[in-house]
């Protein structure tokens, strides 16, 4: 796991997959590979990348955390103008040993997470979060972003190792803006401690905020490690998450690969209809319904759209608009409520006269109803506001 290589793949669709000959690092004799010229001879298996537009410095778009095993393991940051020819900070190290998975930018901090060291041989492993400012200077300690196992205090010796539910490697994370998705490793130790009897399957985590994540459903596996094959006899199936999800065209993309490294296992892809990792349904008859938070309109004329299935003629989904305190706002409420008994993955809400929301009637929120014979059939998987 030490002396590793980051290398660069390219696909038109996500599916398909080319590995270019970029002629940057002699390997093997030769530059015909796909390996980006990131000189550090001590870098460990654990790198996370992301894509910074919004840097005034052209040469710090692109900017990269890494595990190196120098002096003992530490974070080290890296930059680059086009993510491929990368210029290791003069600082480094900059913060503690951390087997990251998971880096983005929220409200202007970077955020960076991984599993605390501290878990050999206790207290186990566990979700912590690092925050920078500038990208090299990041906060002395991790926070507790996420915790599964049932022994908060950790294992008093070291024959308690690798026995309880624990998150692998933080998690990877994908942000939509005012919300961040992370896929996560589940962790299941086995009775003995037997590590080959470790399985790890791959949850869903969110946040609101890039540092406290929860699960929407605690213990929810959403890709099993079941049936991802191969593995040897006497070898439980364990997944590892990767920093990659991503809409294309009328799917959603999650790659991921096996945790323990078997010949020719490879990147793996899971996929689903786009944007309906989840959903709202109602469980009852009772007058379902969701109400927004209050959305604030800066300007301009912000259409709202619904990622909906499920509807048709007996099931729809009544939309309105209320004030910020919960009260109906006048010509987008009662009877000039908008109905949509149409699927899809952007379905345009529509008031008259007017198809934009409302620019000068304050902080607006959405009412959702779930409505018809079959209210229950109804799933709500989005409302997006653009």
């Amino acid at each position: 796991r030490q002396h590793c290589r980051v290398g660069y793949a390219t696909s038109p669709d996500g599916v398909q997959w080319e590995r270019p000959e970029l002629g940057l690092v002699e390997f093997n004799g030769s530059r015909r590979n796909n390996l980006v010229a990131l000189e550090d001879p001590n870098l460990w298996s654990s790198a996370a990348v992301i894509h910074d537009t919004d840097d005034a410095d052209p040469s710090r778009r692109f900017k990269m955390a890494y595990l190196t095993a120098h002096a003992g393991p530490r974070i080290h940051v890296a930059f680059s103008p086009d993510g491929l020819r990368w210029t290791p900070y003069a600082g480094n190290p900059v913060a503690p040993h951390l087997e990251m998975s998971g880096l983005t930018k929220f409200r202007g901090v970077y955020y960076l997470n991984g599993q605390a060291y501290a878990h050999r041989p206790n207290p186990g492993r566990r979700f912590v979060t690092y925050a920078s400012a500038d990208f090299v200077t990041w906060s002395p300690c991790g926070a507790l972003t996420l915790e599964r196992s049932p022994d908060l205090a950790g294992p008093s010796i070291a024959d308690h190792a690798a026995q309880y539910e624990e998150v692998h490697l933080g998690a990877g994370l994908w942000n939509r803006g005012n919300v961040i998705l992370g896929i996560y490793g589940q962790w299941h130790g086995h009775p003995t401690g037997d590590r080959r009897l470790v399985s790890i399957d791959l949850g869903l985590a969110v946040s609101h905020d890039a540092l406290h994540f929860h699960e929407p459903i605690p213990g929810f596996r959403i890709i099993p490690a079941r049936e991802n094959y191969p593995y040897p006899v006497g070898v439980f199936p364990a997944l590892a998450q990767g920093q990659g999800m991503e809409n294309v065209g009328d799917r959603t993309l999650y790659w991921y690969s096996l945790w323990r490294c078997f010949e020719g296992t490879g990147v793996r892809l899971a996929t689903w209809e786009r944007d309906r990792l989840g959903m709202l349904k109602p469980f009852s008859q009772d007058a379902p319904r969701a109400v927004s938070c209050p959305i604030h309109i800066l300007g301009g004329a912000p259409r709202l759209f619904l990622n909906c299935a499920g509807l048709g003629p007996h099931t729809a989904l009544r939309v309105s608009l209320l004030d910020e305190g919960f009260r109906p706002l006048e010509g987008y409420s009662g009877s000039v409520s908008v109905v949509i008994s149409e699927n899809g993955f952007k379905v345009p809400v529509a008031w008259s006269p007017g198809a934009a929301l409302p620019s000068d009637r304050g902080p607006v929120r959405v009412e959702i109803r779930f409505e018809g014979v079959r209210p229950e059939d109804a799933r709500l998987h989005a409302a997006y506001v653009s």
